[in-house]
Parts: C-alpha cells; structure tokens; sequence
C-alpha cells in the first residue's frame, strides 16, 4: 500500500517562495528592477493596471524580505532606487523561467 504524501504549509519550499515572490505583482516588479527599470515613478508606469499604493506596498514587502535594497540619494528632490540583493538575484532564474514559458505558451494577437 502506497503511503500519502502530505506536506505542512508552514514546511513547505514551495509555500515559503510563494509567500516572498508570489502574487500578481512581486514577479513582474522583479523582472523591471532587474531590467534596470529602477525608479518608483518608471516602475509605476511600466506596470500596467498597478496603484502607486500597491507597488509601494509589493516594494516595502520586497525590502523586508531582504530581496530588494532601497538607496536613497540626497538630492534636491531625493531619488530613490531599488536594487536586487543577492538574495534576490538568486531568485531570478525562477523569473527567467517564468518569463520563457510565458513567451512559450501566451498566444499570439491576432
């Protein structure tokens, strides 16, 4: 007799990734920053359907779970950029990923 696999969600890896970079917006968020798209304001607009509140939302998550870093610049006005971590940076072959099977299987306009 085969034994049933179950996995606790509070032990699960896959769960764990999910509760970092899942969501509508973390992984398209990731993929800008990491196509240089940087500022809150080109981010904001290169997003489409994204309220300036839930992208300062998914970037504060982003900065407390050590994926992404905010640098601030004393400038008259103050620039901010972000920056992938190397902690983030290793989770950009997943967004690689992601991205391929997207361009694989999204069907073409016609």
């Amino acid at each position: 007799m085969e034994e049933k696999k179950t996995v606790a969600l509070y032990r699960c890896p896959v769960t764990y990734c999910m509760s970092r970079i899942g969501g509508k917006w973390k992984p398209i968020v990731l993929y800008m920053i990491s196509q240089g798209v940087n500022r809150f304001g080109i981010l904001s607009r290169g997003i489409e359907g994204i309220s300036k509140q839930m992208l300062t939302k998914q970037l504060r998550e982003l900065e407390t779970d050590g994926i992404l870093e905010r640098k601030i610049y004393a400038e008259i006005p103050p620039r901010v950029e972000y920056f992938i971590t190397d902690l983030g940076k290793s989770l950009m072959p997943v967004i690689e990923r992601m991205k391929e099977w997207g361009e694989k299987n999204m069907p073409v306009a016609s």
